[in-house]
């Protein structure tokens, strides 16, 4: 990374972390990304589909604290897989 890079991911840190997320999306927003055709209705039809699940009960929402315990705990498999603690069968 480029010593300007650095400096500025470095007080990018010391944002809050919404301020963050901000400028994460902004970041993200700005790169001239080409979209294919029916991405975005995809999308929101995926949405909707998962909306009305939710809503009639036939599925089940995890809570965004058990949903980051998860996460960890495939993050601590993968770096065990990775430093050669567990071995595939």
């Amino acid at each position: 990374m480029a010593t300007l890079q650095t400096e500025l991911f470095r007080e990018v840190l010391d944002l809050k972390e919404k301020d963050r997320a901000k400028l994460a999306g902004l970041l993200i927003e700005s790169l001239d990304m080409k979209v294919e055709e029916g991405v975005e209705a995809a999308w929101i039809s995926e949405v909707e589909r998962r909306l009305e699940e939710l809503e009639k009960g036939q599925v089940k929402a995890i809570p965004w604290e058990e949903v980051q315990k998860r996460l960890s705990c495939r993050k601590a498999e993968c770096q065990k897989r990775r430093s050669g603690f567990i071995l595939m069968q």
